[in-house]
């Protein structure tokens, strides 16, 4: 989106930008992310079991968010939900308020399922950038993962290149909002980091930034540190993917007082 695939590599939960507020972000640090994958002929059944699931827990007093989203490209049979950030305690409390409604889950939308995947995200808010009060909605998120070379020093010059990223779209005021995590135990074939950046619709989506995000970071360091902090960057990265996602409301679940 705008140039944000292009600006890290060759070419990156929730992270939640249906209402993420950057001052949240020192307080609330982790981000749950289930992904589903249904068959077509099973996708009506499924998001129907995803309501009726929906359902139970509204019965129960759930009160935790689970914001889903449609895939919209790559596989465009997937759906994702997030949680709002929250504490690693907070999924203690989460999980024993779940429990009520893990039948109805096994009943109404297990059946239906191709596969699951489910990792945790670290918000890196020292990675982002995310104006200080700004709230975001937003119609359509591109996700980016980071594959990273094997090795601690991979991820070290990733991470160090990326905060002299953010650190100079601070300073530059750069239009591109975005925000990084770092994935956690996410499995073998999961991704290192993942950025997520909003768009209100495909015609945002598809604007580039002006400066471009090179652009950016040469203005503010020079031509020569800023080829050298791309550089690292593309030097640490192993692979780069990325999908659109949009925001699903029917599938969405907040409790009754939110």
């Amino acid at each position: 989106m705008n140039g944000i695939t292009p600006w890290l590599a060759l070419s990156f939960t929730l992270l939640c930008a249906t209402g993420v507020r950057a001052a949240d972000t020192n307080s609330v640090t982790i981000v749950r992310d289930y992904t589903d994958i249904v068959a077509p002929a099973d996708q009506q059944a499924y998001e129907a079991g995803v309501k009726s699931f929906n359902q139970c827990l509204h019965q129960h007093g759930f009160k935790y968010t689970w914001t889903a989203w449609t895939h919209e490209t790559g596989n465009t049979y997937s759906y994702s939900y997030t949680s709002d950030p929250l504490s690693w305690e907070s999924f203690d409390a989460m999980s024993v308020a779940g429990k009520a409604c893990d039948q109805s889950l096994r009943a109404a939308v297990n059946p239906h399922l191709k596969s699951e995947t489910s990792a945790f995200v670290e918000m890196m808010p020292e990675l982002s950038h995310m104006p200080k009060g700004m709230g975001l909605t937003s119609a359509l998120i591109e996700v980016t993962y980071f594959k990273l070379k094997p090795g601690h020093d991979a991820s070290e010059a990733f991470a160090a290149a990326a905060k002299k990223i953010a650190a100079a779209a601070e300073k530059s005021n750069w239009p591109i909002n975005y925000m990084f995590g770092r994935m956690r135990e996410g499995g073998e074939d999961a991704p290192d980091f993942i950025l997520v950046s909003p768009a209100k619709s495909w015609a945002d989506l598809g604007n580039d930034p002006d400066p471009t995000l090179w652009k950016m970071v040469e203005n503010v360091y020079g031509k020569e540190s800023g080829q050298a902090i791309r550089k690292s960057v593309n030097d640490a990265i192993q692979s780069v993917s990325s999908h659109v996602d949009s925001y699903n409301a029917d599938l969405t679940y907040t409790s009754a007082g939110k």
